[in-house]
């Protein structure tokens, strides 16, 4: 079919794609809301021990190597409930109370070598400042609950970064679902209800249709009638 066949079945049925448009417009400008604005504060922590004093080649090897299983142990500690609860804690007793689940749910953590890396998404900037001194208070003042080990050997942990929140851009969900998309499938499925009616409708409007059957038109009766020159 033609690209001129579709144009035509469009104009001839405009009303069909107007419609979901019309209806989707009205529906975005009356319940349209712009994101809700999320911020994110990325802390850096160094982990290690102090040198053993054994020897030259142990302090050079195993003291780096300590420092990368606790980088990563606590990486895991960061993500979990207790881990949670702790923060929330700390943040009672600063007077802001905050359920545990949305700090554990709002934490994502990696480490790089010897480097513990916390990443906190919240979406209120003053509110993420607050966590975010929460957490990185359990993690230095605290390490030793998690990690026996560490006991004696504090600040096994130390931050290198000062919480501060970045205002992240909308989602991937968030485009997908604005109102350009919205907009976008309504005109979508009225050019398909447009082709659907096309092909249900039995009535020939053209010639071709007509030729098309393998039947041969002999006259044709135009639509407007032309007029005559004097």
């Amino acid at each position: 079919m033609e690209l001129r066949r579709y144009w035509k079945i469009f104009v001839r049925r405009w009303w069909l794609i107007a419609a979901p448009v019309l209806v989707v417009v009205g529906y975005v400008l009356a319940t349209y809301r712009p994101p809700t604005p999320v911020y994110q504060v990325r802390m850096r922590f160094v982990a290690g021990t102090p040198p053993a004093g054994l020897s030259e080649d142990y302090d050079r090897y195993y003291v780096w190597l300590t420092s990368e299983y606790i980088a990563n142990g606590l990486a895991d500690v960061a993500r979990g409930d207790r881990f949670a609860e702790a923060v929330a804690a700390r943040l009672r007793d600063s007077g802001l109370d905050i359920p545990p689940a949305s700090i554990r749910s709002a934490i994502v953590t990696d480490n790089a070598q010897s480097v513990l890396v916390v990443y906190l998404t919240w979406p209120e900037a003053a509110q993420s400042v607050a966590i975010a001194e929460a957490i990185a208070a359990e993690l230095t003042a605290n390490s030793a609950s998690y990690f026996p080990q560490l006991e004696g050997l504090q600040p096994a942990v130390q931050p290198m970064d000062t919480p501060q929140p970045v205002l992240m851009p909308p989602g991937l969900r968030s485009r997908l679902l604005g109102p350009a998309v919205r907009v976008g499938l309504a005109f979508a499925i009225g050019a398909a209800l447009a082709l659907l009616w096309h092909y249900l409708d039995p009535t020939v409007r053209e010639s071709s249709e007509i030729e098309a059957l393998g039947i041969a038109v002999i006259a044709e009766i135009p639509r407007h009638r032309r007029p005559t020159s004097c």
